[in-house]
């Protein structure tokens, strides 16, 4: 779906440096995060906002996936966060769009997890950095009518989903947190971050790591308000 289009729904591109104190400690925009492996990865900046539940279930990704199943999570998810508005980094549609091919080469409907997509940094699954925490990972524990808890049936939809793309990646079959599944399939697209087309990137300054950003917002503030008239008469 093209911002365009999401744009056209309701939804509208937030820079989370743009929001308030405790949502940008929940999403964490920008700031680096450890993998499992100690890789080094930095979380999204731009994200989708989602003012309601009915506007969550009215957006269509693609014809098949919307909204509503790739941020539906628990009491988990940081409390800030089971409310709306929502948020949800920009990349979520590249995830729609792959589990789209997903369902056309199964021939079947794909049914997605509770806490099965979107995580935020702050959720208590999200002990290592995740895709989940970009919004680029799935987990699918029904396809059709086949409830995916046996090594036959997963092994079977692994094949499909990383014969989509190279950049596909799933977790093999087993009983180890994190390194293997056993009652889903993980589809997962990596750590990608989507810049929206309409963000100029002359706007990416980042603020200084660990210290607070009030002069680069108060800058921003008044560049949103537009030029101070003049107090001559």
């Amino acid at each position: 779906m093209s911002s365009e289009t999401a744009e056209a729904q309701g939804l509208k591109v937030v820079d989370a440096y743009d929001l308030d104190d405790e949502l940008r400690s929940i999403l964490k925009p920008g700031e680096m995060v450890r993998d499992a492996q100690g890789r080094r990865h930095r979380l999204p900046r731009y994200f989708y906002e989602i003012p309601s539940h009915e506007a969550a279930l009215a957006t269509r990704l693609t014809p098949h996936f919307g909204m509503n199943e790739l941020i539906l999570t628990d009491l988990k998810e940081a409390p800030r966060l089971q409310d709306y508005p929502r948020y949800v980094p920009c990349a979520v549609r590249i995830l729609a769009f792959y589990l789209e091919q997903f369902r056309t080469a199964c021939g079947a409907s794909v049914h997605i997890a509770v806490n099965g997509a979107y995580r935020s940094p702050s959720h208590k699954l999200s002990m290592n950095a995740t895709p989940h925490m970009w919004g680029t990972a799935a987990d699918i524990y029904r396809i059709g009518t086949s409830i995916l808890k046996t090594k036959e049936l997963i092994e079977k939809y692994n094949d499909i989903a990383e014969d989509l793309s190279d950049e596909v990646m799933v977790l093999p079959y087993g009983h180890v947190t994190g390194r293997n599944a056993d009652d889903h399939v993980h589809l997962d697209l990596g750590f990608i971050t989507l810049i929206p087309r309409e963000i100029s990137e002359d706007r990416m300054e980042q603020p200084q790591e660990n210290r607070p950003r009030f002069a680069f917002e108060e800058r921003r503030r008044k560049e949103r308000r537009g030029p101070v008239a003049s107090s001559e008469d």
